[in-house]
Parts: C-alpha cells; structure tokens; sequence
C-alpha cells in the first residue's frame, strides 16, 4: 500500500464491488458464450502462448473448445465478464465491442434481483458524503440495467447516493480504458489526480484508474491470496498496473479513508 492523499471523489464501480449481480451475469455469458461461433469470435480469441497467465490460457481453451465456462469458475464467482473478455481477447478492441454488445443483449432476458455485495454499504456511501466527498459509479453495463439496478437496491434504492454515474453505453470506450474515470471527473468538475479514488474489483478498474492518473483501491471481495494478487499484478513492463492499496471489506477501507490526513 502506498501513502494515500484524503479523497475528494471516490468513485465505484458497480458489479462485484457495490452490488452481487452473478447469478444474471452467469446466465447471459452462457448464451453469449454460444453464439461465439455465429459472431465469428471464436477465431479472434487469444492465441495461445499470448496470454497473461497459465490459468488465463486455460480459461480461453476451455471457452475455444466448450463454448462455455468451465463448472468451477462459475460456482467461485470471482470474475467478471469484463475480464472474461479480457482474456478472451486480450487486445482485439472489435472482437471485446462485439462480446459486450451480445451480453447486453443477453442480460436483458435475466437481470432483475440485486442485493449489496456486504452489508453496511448504504450506511458507508451516506457516511462518505457527509464527509463531503463526492460520489459516482462507473459500469461497463448499459444504463437501462444499471438504472434499473441502482433503483430497486435496497428500499429507497442508491441514486440519491451518487453524484454522477457513467455507464458502458455513453459513447465511450470500455474499462479497462480510462474515458469512464475522466467522464465522471469532468461531471464534478474534478481534475485527476491522488485525491480522487477509483475502487473496483478487477484488472480491468485497476488498469483503467492508472491510465486515468487517479488512485486505484483493489476490492478484494473474493478475498485471492497474496500468491494470486502478485500474479495477476506482477508490475512488469508489460503489466505495469497495481493497486495503491488493498481491501478485503469495507470495514477496511473506511479505515483507509479515515486515516488519511485532513485536509
């Protein structure tokens, strides 16, 4: 963990660090994952040798020759389909464009139930804007789902939580590309820098809030080992992107915001 400057904007992403979406997500990647054929994507995923890590070479095998997820990766439900897709295409922008809007499509037929990712979440984004500290969510899911979702959370729903959100379908690039983080910045009309944090659970939120020059606070909400943090953060010339910091719950990372210097 580095020294972290106090934030002024802290933004989140949505699925698997705010919110527990799997059980949909799973269901519209099994019909995604069917149709790689027809969208001509099987021959555009990652060749082999040319992935991240061994487990992520296996991921895109299983999917080349199954046309679907391997059993267990569903049942852990650690990653999302953003950085399915990132393994499964690595860096071939068109084929991810293409996998993203076959998901949309999917997903509509089965998203619906959401609840928070832990408990006391609402109570930890209340507490943060009375610390005066501004508020967005950053998702690669359409606006019609996250609207939706962020409604129906809970009882009153989140959207009176949140000072900006910027979805996948606004006319910009996806994460792990940093255009959601400086769209939201420039919806608070806020520069990048330290003081504006940038918490997800994914490579993918990580490499975005590094490109965008904001600080990146890993969600490790699937509680990886050290082992696997350092494989898929290896801070190599070719992976150069890690976390400013690490947190297991909430609870923890209220900490961090807490014990940073006022002001």
């Amino acid at each position: 963990m580095t020294e972290l400057t106090i934030p002024s904007a802290i933004l989140f992403d949505w699925h698997s660090t705010l919110v527990d979406t799997h059980e949909a997500m799973y269901h519209a990647l099994d019909d995604v994952l069917l149709k790689f054929g027809e969208l001509g994507l099987l021959e555009r995923m990652t060749k082999p040798g040319h992935s991240k890590t061994n487990e992520d070479a296996k991921l895109v095998e299983y999917v080349r020759n199954n046309l679907k997820l391997h059993p267990k990766i569903k049942a852990e439900q650690k990653i999302s389909r953003t950085d399915i897709f990132e393994v499964l295409f690595h860096a071939d922008e068109k084929a991810k464009a293409i996998a993203h809007e076959e998901f949309n499509k999917c997903y509509r037929y089965h998203f619906g139930e959401i609840h928070p990712f832990e408990d006391g979440i609402e109570d930890m984004l209340t507490a943060l804007r009375k610390r005066g500290i501004k508020l967005g969510v950053l998702t690669n899911r359409n606006r019609e789902f996250l609207e939706h979702e962020i409604r129906v959370i809970h009882v009153d729903g989140w959207s009176h939580l949140f000072d900006t959100v910027v979805c996948g379908d606004d006319g910009i690039k996806r994460k792990p590309a940093p255009d959601s983080v400086l769209k939201a910045l420039k919806n608070l009309g806020i520069s990048p820098g330290p003081d504006c944090w940038y918490v997800g659970d994914s490579t993918t939120d990580t490499i975005a809030a590094k490109e965008a020059g904001v600080t990146s606070i890993f969600y490790n909400g699937a509680h990886w080992d050290a082992e696997w943090l350092n494989k898929i953060f290896p801070g190599t010339d070719k992976h150069p992107h890690k976390p400013d910091a690490v947190v297991n719950y909430f609870t923890e990372f209220m900490q961090l915001v807490e014990s940073c210097p006022v002001r």
